[in-house]
Formats: C-alpha cells, structure tokens, sequence
C-alpha cells in the first residue's frame, strides 16, 4: 500500500511517498530532503499528534477572549475531548501570558496555557 504524506515538521513542506509492507511496516520513503520526513511518517501512521490553538471567553477584560494553545501535541483522537474541556472554561481578567489555564488536562499530562495577555477592563 502506498500513503502520501506532506511533511510539516520544517519550512521545506517535502511531498513524501511510503510505502507499507503487509504487516503495516515503511518498506520504502521517498521524497523526504531530511531525516525529519521519515520522523514524521513514523509519527503520523503510528501515532498521530495535534497541537490545538483556540480561544477562551475573559469576563471584565479589555478583550472578549484569550488565545491559549497546548503545552504540547495530543494524541489526534483526543483533540475533540480537549476542545470540549477548554469551551467549559470562562476566565475572570486579568489573565497572563503564559498562565496555565487548565493543568494536566483529561489526565493526557499536556496544560492549557493562555498565549495572550488580557488586562482588566479600565472604566
């Protein structure tokens, strides 16, 4: 079986092709310019990760909402389990940039942080 894959570990952005032996195994790579393409292959066919970027609602702030991201990547089937627990959250201003706005959420040992730096609304 034949999969192809754009590499997004570099700028470079190599358009690989793989090919797997009957046991799900890379029997051959082409298309990768560095050592990183077939890092990422391995990563994508045998476990997939995401990062997840989005926004949280700020009461009292002098923004609506604060970016926050994932300290690091989860496993792909998680990301709908995650977006779930961050839409759950609202955050009273201020918020920092950097602050850990859920820690060590679902158990996946992976803190939302806030990306973003909201003051308290000025009256």
């Amino acid at each position: 079986m034949i999969k192809e894959f754009i590499c997004v570990l570099c700028p470079n952005g190599c358009e690989l092709s793989v090919e797997l032996d009957d046991n799900n195994n890379i029997s051959k790579l082409e298309g990768a310019t560095c050592q990183r393409g077939g890092e990422y292959v391995q990563q994508e066919i045998f476990a997939p990760q995401r990062n997840i970027a989005t926004s949280v609602k700020v009461v009292g702030g002098n923004m609506p909402l604060v970016s926050v991201r994932l300290s690091e990547a989860i496993p792909k089937e998680k990301i709908f389990d995650v977006m779930d627990e961050i839409k759950k959250i609202k955050l009273e201003a201020p918020v920092s940039l950097g602050q850990v706005i859920i820690k060590n959420v679902l158990g996946l040992e992976r803190d939302v942080i806030a990306t973003k730096q909201v003051l308290r609304e000025q009256f």
